[in-house]
């Protein structure tokens, strides 16, 4: 029996020495908790997104908990409850989304009194100095308190006039490239071409004065491309003498089986907002979305990971960072895919910015402080880099598809 033991530590060892030298990342040994073991975010209620608003591509900027995502820029009484955000005091700024945006179409409820004089700023520095000129304020305020009532781009363009209550209120915006449209309760109220229009930036809700309330924030990014014809592998480069194969399904479907090896775009990408649909054929399956890559280097990128299992049936508790974190920098808060069904992902970088999301739910946000390499496994890549699908070892099976990028211009 010792001989036997020892023959299978020696076995187990050459495996370890194995998996190190071919490179692969080895998965936590715990077996996958089944898909109802915890709830997920609702599809219904204030602060969620329909299936179908998941499956358009439909992105939680507030989860009605925390202000995961947000950052303020003066000291101000934020708070959140009953799944609000709201503010009544404190030094004038903004609470700013930590990252930014182009093109888009942007939801949010507001609540003020005829009083208050606040708004939400479109494609704003976090700390602008004039908004006709930085930024595009969306006001909120009486027509008795400001003379760009709510609905008006201050110092830009008057809205038409809406006789509003001070119960809740919807606006409906956007925003593509010049122009921007804006909807109070499915009503139009503004259309507005920009003769010289700024490229991207956060979005912030105000404090000036009197008190205002938030929720409901969702945005579906738009101007995004196909990276994947449906058809073949054009754009995409292969590496043949990996075991990985790639193919296209009848449905149009692009098939990854069996590790390891990645699938390269031809294109590189710097700043971008990165959509794709994405189904495990198995539980416990174990993949990743490489970006800003070395081109041609092997899984020498950041890593959007592709990991469905979590701990003691808690999905707050991901194995192997879980879907949408960012492998070896920082976990996804919460497992929100299942292994078997589709989801989609969404990856944001903005300079040293990455932000994901996983069925329209946020999952991290992490900013990358360590100083500047070219290999973003070593150090801050803020160099176009690319994109590749990873085969990570040979139990890999995952289909992906509406695989879709929009690069976000510089401001």
């Amino acid at each position: 029996m010792q001989g036997v033991a020892r023959a299978t530590r020696q076995i187990l060892a050459l495996a370890t020495l194995l998996v190190a030298a071919i490179g692969w990342e080895v998965r936590a040994d715990e077996p996958a908790a089944p898909a109802a073991a915890s709830s997920n975010p609702p599809t219904s209620g204030p602060n969620s997104l329909t299936p179908d608003e998941q499956s358009a591509g439909w992105l939680l900027l507030f989860d009605g908990e925390s202000l995961f995502g947000w950052q303020p820029t003066s000291e101000a009484d934020w708070k959140i409850a009953d799944g609000v955000i709201s503010v009544s005091s404190g030094e004038k700024g903004l609470l700013a989304t930590t990252n930014q945006w182009a093109d888009y179409r942007f939801k949010a409820d507001f609540r003020a009194p005829a009083s208050t004089n606040s708004g939400i700023f479109l494609r704003t520095p976090l700390v602008p100095s004039d908004p006709a000129k930085d930024c595009y304020e969306l006001n909120i305020a009486g027509p008795q308190v400001s003379p760009f009532f709510t609905g008006s781009f201050v110092g830009r363009q008057k809205a038409e006039a809406v006789e509003l209550s001070d119960d809740w209120h919807t606006f409906d915006v956007t925003l593509e490239a010049g122009r921007c449209t804006v909807k109070i309760d499915d009503r139009q109220v503004l259309d507005y071409t920009d003769p010289a229009p700024l490229g991207r930036g956060h979005i912030g809700l105000q404090l000036n004065s009197g008190p205002v309330e938030f929720r409901n924030i969702k945005l579906l990014p738009l101007g995004l491309k196909p990276l994947f014809n449906g058809r073949d592998l054009e754009g995409w480069t292969v590496y043949p003498d990996k075991p990985s194969k790639f193919t296209v399904t009848p449905e149009g479907e692009l098939q990854l089986s069996k590790g390891p090896g990645q699938l390269e775009t031809t294109g590189q990408y710097a700043d971008f907002c990165l959509q794709l649909d994405i189904r495990t054929a198995a539980r416990g399956l174990n993949s990743g979305v490489f970006f800003r890559s070395i081109p041609g280097g092997w899984w020498q990128g950041y890593e959007a990971q592709i990991s469905n299992t979590y701990r003691r049936g808690d999905r707050a508790q991901p194995i192997d960072f879980g879907s949408g974190g960012i492998y070896r920098r920082q976990p996804a808060r919460r497992v929100v895919a299942n292994d078997m069904e589709w989801f989609r992902m969404t990856v944001v970088a903005v300079g040293n910015h990455l932000a994901t999301w996983v069925n329209g739910y946020p999952v991290c946000d992490w900013t990358d402080e360590r100083p500047p390499s070219d290999n973003p496994r070593e150090g801050l890549r803020l160099a176009p880099g690319t994109i590749s699908l990873q085969g990570h070892d040979p139990t890999t099976n995952l289909l992906f598809r509406r695989l879709e990028i929009a690069e976000l211009p510089t401001r």
